[in-house]
């Protein structure tokens, strides 16, 4: 192995403690703990070592929401296939969803609710954005009706997941009927 190759090997390696780290303090005291000083101690490096990587909390929060959308995505495209029939596999896509944003709750944030200085919906959408897009279009695809973009379904399905997510974790709508929310979103949006 080159010197350079190390170099880029351990480069990669304070991106990642750096990513993790900022992931682990969101969890569990919100992103409003995470400041370049905090991150610095934990990580036992000096802040210009993480200004190396990151210019400052923005783009940290960017890192942590393309890793939440890779995981997001291959979460859901895990979940798919098990489920037999379109109905199912729409509702387990719901569940997988509405699951993956209560357990990551700081991860979600940073992908939906913070700046995190990404694109959306435009040709400079970071790919893993566009990937975890992909992957809840692949199932709704096939449900949007005739008649109807697959992508513009996707969107309002993902729109009504995000709202769904969004307004449980707030405590505007009780936890106890999300799975009677989840059929009625799969009965009445995609009427399956």
């Amino acid at each position: 192995m080159s010197v350079q190759e190390r170099k880029e090997r351990e480069r990669a390696g304070r991106e990642s403690l750096i990513v993790a780290t900022a992931r682990e303090l969101a969890e569990q005291q919100g992103w409003d703990a995470v400041t370049t000083r905090r991150l610095a101690e934990r990580i036992e490096y000096s802040q210009p070592v993480l200004y190396s990587h990151f210019r400052g909390k923005r783009e940290i929060i960017g890192a942590v929401a393309l890793e939440g959308a890779a995981e997001m995505a291959a979460a859901l495209r895990a979940a798919a296939p098990v489920a037999d029939g379109p109905r199912a596999r729409v509702t387990t896509l719901a569940r997988t969803y509405l699951d993956f944003a209560e357990r990551n709750p700081a991860v979600y944030d940073a992908m939906f609710q913070l700046d995190g200085g990404l694109a959306f919906a435009n040709e400079d959408t970071p790919e893993p954005l566009k990937d975890a897009f992909a992957a809840l279009l692949e199932s709704l695809g096939e449900v949007a009706g005739d008649g109807v973009h697959p992508g513009l379904f996707t969107e309002v399905f993902w729109a009504s997941l995000h709202g769904l997510a969004t307004l449980t974790r707030a405590g505007r709508l009780p936890p106890e009927d999300t799975e009677p929310r989840v059929e009625l979103l799969v009965d009445r949006l995609a009427m399956i």
